[in-house]
């Protein structure tokens, strides 16, 4: 692929803008400047540079983000900074949308992509993926509430019952939820149905993957096969 295609479809803007850059000799390949636009490289592997920051060629964007409260998972936001503030701009630029939502409130793994099926597997509730919560509850667990966490609890504006996956208590005001759906609110509207209230919300983990404990609130990463795999994996 040349050069110019490379910086475009990694979203570094327009054609015109790629070629730019190149001819300004802010793009480098392999530690050596690169001026000419329609020079071609293999992109396995493949390391960029523009401006001196490094940047690995992929195809498709994959990530993971941990995120922080005080965040909507939206490109328009209402009352807050989007997620798109965490990431390089270069993500928006090439279509990078998240994989579901978390309130603005709640933390915790947040996946992003450009892959549309990715996308779609990831949020369709025919799939059925869990996804593991850690709620910070107002008032002490107890069995009565988590037994009925797991036998179902009938949430406002619904007919039937919505029932967890698994429900344990890691402490006296711990929870610890598995869910397949992504209704709105449903994790703290579940708590409220069970007689309980949601004070702090994170999500650890999605299908079998979980968010690396050294991801610090804010960060982001690529993931790579093996973490595809286990997100896969349940």
């Amino acid at each position: 692929m040349n050069l110019e295609s490379i910086l475009f479809t990694q979203g570094f803007g327009s054609r015109r803008q790629c070629r730019a850059l190149i001819a300004d000799a802010r793009v480098s390949v392999g530690g050596t400047v690169c001026a000419d636009p329609l020079a071609s490289f293999d992109t396995a592997a493949l390391v960029f540079a523009v401006d001196g920051a490094a940047w690995p060629f992929r195809e498709r964007a994959y990530l993971a983000l941990n995120k922080p409260a005080g965040y909507e998972c939206s490109r328009d936001p209402q009352h807050h900074l989007s997620v798109f503030h965490l990431l390089p701009p270069q993500f928006s630029a090439r279509g990078v949308q998240c994989v579901g939502r978390l309130d603005q409130d709640t933390t915790g793994l947040l996946l992003l992509s450009d892959d549309g099926p990715f996308v779609h597997a990831f949020t369709s509730p025919k799939r059925k993926v869990p996804k593991v919560y850690v709620a910070t509850t107002r008032h002490p667990l107890d069995d009565a509430q988590l037994g009925a966490l797991r036998a179902g609890v009938l949430l406002h504006g619904e007919s039937a019952p919505t029932a967890a996956v698994a429900a344990r208590s890691r402490g006296a005001c711990e929870l610890e939820l598995t869910v397949l759906e992504g209704k709105y609110h449903q994790v703290k509207r579940m708590v409220a149905a069970a007689g309980n209230r949601v004070e702090a919300l994170h999500r650890e983990r999605i299908g079998g993957f979980s968010l690396p404990t050294d991801l610090a609130p804010g960060q982001w990463l690529w993931l790579d096969d093996v973490q595809l795999a286990a997100l896969r994996n349940a």
